[in-house]
């Protein structure tokens, strides 16, 4: 062992109780930093997989023209769309859109909103006429059914996926069946299987129909309202977007567009927690320093000594920097650990949400970057409380500290 590391230690043990409470300041900054960017990270990833599960990476919609159209209001300055409010050549664009290689699934959708009567009671809904196969490519829906059989949606043309907050206010179940008015028409049908996406504005308005169905209610032959694309890649999505616009001449929005206001709720989320819970490591940084500079002012003598013998003020600043090193060892491992075992901890706690998403349990991402950040950011402050008393206990002459005019 290194003669200034040995020194360092014996110093270290002369302040026990104050440097076990910087330590335990370091451990618990530590500890609670992991814990609350792997909670709020981990609710972030939820969201984002719930989003590309139901609504894909991009969403193709308006054709574009050089010349805004003003009878077309609800389409983007820029853009027309057909009479009927549907995308221009939906086929050729689909198939236009394949072509691309991080392009794993396209989906033709045509919605409307409509009016749903069950027996009992009547609401407003937005029906989604899919081809089943090409919108299990692009969505979870395979794994969002909690009730009924996509084999029986699949071979029964009147057959309908409905959310579970829409049956249960229609008191509807799988097997029960309900009307739906539009275009002046009124059709029945039969449900096959009860989904939920855990987004409940969806879960309690859309239904799922056959797309040739959809057409045919709305009488609409070969409309789509928009193309739902994933990706293999969902972080391409904006740089994808931009490319798939400019071949197909139609608006191309991607996931991070669309859902822009909640993943900076979720940003701001994770940087206040970080700002909070570094405020522990910060105060142990200061405990770190208070005891240091104590240290030194008790510590002249030893250091005159220290100074007689040879060493020079490089190796005098070096055995205070190895305490402070020592305790953000010590305390960053055991804050490792301590995060560790609470984000555990914390993944196993229930809690029933429903709104943007839904689950029943805490929701953590475990991610080897908020230790690295953890630590990064416990090393900044221990090394900043260390330095000023290490560089004061260096430029102590032996000579000052014998005549007693030691600053």
């Amino acid at each position: 062992m290194p003669s200034n590391l040995r020194i360092a230690l014996r110093f270290l043990t002369a302040r026990k109780r104050s440097m076990l409470m910087s330590l335990a300041g370091i451990v618990f900054g530590v500890g609670f930093f992991i814990v609350t960017q792997a909670q709020t990270s981990g609710f972030e990833d939820f969201f984002i997989r719930t989003i590309l599960g139901t609504n894909g990476a991009l969403r193709v919609e308006y054709h574009i023209q050089s010349v805004s159209d003003p009878d077309a209001p609800a389409a983007p300055p820029g853009t027309r769309v057909s009479s009927d409010g549907s995308i221009l050549n939906p086929e050729q664009v689909a198939a236009a859109v394949r072509r691309f290689d991080n392009v794993s699934g396209v989906s033709l959708i045509l919605q409307a909103g409509v009016d749903i009567v069950s027996s009992a009671f009547a609401a407003p809904a937005r029906i989604y006429g899919v081809n089943l196969d090409d919108q299990l490519a692009v969505s979870d829906l395979a794994r969002q059914i909690v009730r009924g059989d996509l084999a029986d949606y699949r071979r029964t043309p009147n057959g309908a996926l409905v959310g579970t907050a829409l049956a249960e206010w229609l008191h509807l179940g799988v097997g029960d069946t309900f009307t739906i008015e539009a275009e002046g028409q009124t059709r029945r049908y039969r449900i096959c299987a009860l989904y939920e996406t855990g987004i409940r504005d969806i879960d309690k308005e859309r239904v799922y129909l056959h797309l040739d169905e959809a057409r045919s209610l709305l009488q609409r032959p070969g409309a789509a309202s928009f193309i739902q694309v994933s990706l293999f890649d969902p972080d391409r999505a904006p740089e994808d977007a931009r490319q798939i616009q400019i071949v197909i001449q139609h608006t191309v929005s991607s996931w991070q567009q669309r859902e822009k206001s909640w993943l900076e709720v979720f940003r701001a989320l994770r940087l206040s927690s970080a700002i909070t819970v570094s405020t522990i490591i910060l105060v142990a940084g200061l405990g770190i320093f208070n005891t240091l500079a104590l240290l030194v002012m008790e510590k002249t003598k030893d250091i005159a000594i220290l100074r007689s013998m040879g060493y020079t003020r490089g190796d005098i600043a070096q055995i205070f920097l190895y305490q402070g090193l020592l305790v953000l060892l010590f305390g960053a491992l055991l804050g490792c650990l301590f995060g560790a075992a609470g984000t555990w901890g914390v993944s196993r706690l229930p809690i029933r949400i429903r709104g943007i998403f839904s689950t029943n349990s805490f929701v953590v991402l475990w991610s080897v970057w908020h230790y690295v950040a953890a630590v990064a950011t416990a090393t900044v402050v221990v090394i900043i409380a260390s330095l000023i008393p290490a560089r004061r206990a260096a430029r102590l002459e032996p000579g000052d500290i014998v005549r007693g005019t030691a600053q």
